[in-house]
């Protein structure tokens, strides 16, 4: 059974792209995974498609009411079961690759791309499993990071990479960043590839790109190293 995502969203239209091409298209034709887009305005009892009411007790920006939520929420959860009902949000966990790597274990998934001013708490409390952030930033809705996350477990299935192995040294799998890398020609401009990476030696070459690793991670991200939780 392939891994089945479902997207709420209110602005469909933002997530054909990211899931048609490259990587997530070749997920799904594989049949590893399958996203599937709900649009909100479609499960609502309200006219004219209305999914977002004023904020008790005044203030600025509408808020995503939570009866049209709760409906296609209730309806998708009596059809299977979910390991995960997922919420974008600010506020959220950060997202990092021990997230994506325990998500891509899951079978079923829902995800709620918040948009105006969030969801009805009440939403939150009753429905939400795990809430999630891409970063310390606010974007206009909660596609385009559903569309990050998305991305970052369907990779992980396996099958899905051409190189089995690929996303085993991806970036944070091991709490480093990835060392540099080269391609040929050995020499472009005077440049030239580190002899090392031209030995033919496995070990060396492994020792090299582990001490590069360490050195790239020193120099540009050193809260990695002192930081023991990467999910």
């Amino acid at each position: 059974m392939p891994m089945r995502i479902d997207v709420i969203t209110v602005v469909p239209d933002l997530l054909v792209s990211p899931f048609s091409h490259s990587i997530m298209k070749r997920a799904q034709s594989k049949g590893l995974l399958e996203v599937v887009v709900h649009n909100l305005r479609d499960h609502t009892p309200y006219k004219q498609g209305q999914v977002d009411d004023y904020q008790f007790g005044g203030g600025a920006g509408m808020v995503m009411m939570p009866e049209p939520l709760a409906l296609l929420l209730d309806k998708l959860k009596a059809e299977r079961e979910y390991d995960e009902v997922i919420y974008m949000t600010p506020d959220g966990e950060q997202f990092r690759q021990g997230m994506a790597n325990y998500l891509s274990l899951q079978e079923n998934m829902i995800i709620i791309c918040g948009h105006y001013k969030g969801i009805d708490e009440r939403i939150r409390e009753h429905y939400i499993t795990k809430e999630i952030s891409i970063g310390d930033y606010v974007l206009s809705g909660g596609e385009l990071a559903a569309a990050v996350v998305v991305d970052a477990i369907g990779r992980l299935l396996p099958g899905v990479l051409n190189d089995e192995t690929s996303a085993l040294f991806d970036s944070y799998q091991d709490g480093l960043l990835a060392p540099p890398v080269y391609t040929r020609p050995a020499d472009f401009r005077g440049w030239k590839v580190p002899e090392v990476l031209l030995s033919g030696d496995p070990k060396k070459v492994d020792e090299w790109r582990h001490e590069m690793s360490l050195k790239r991670t020193a120099e540009r991200r050193p809260d990695l190293l002192s930081n023991e939780d990467q999910e």
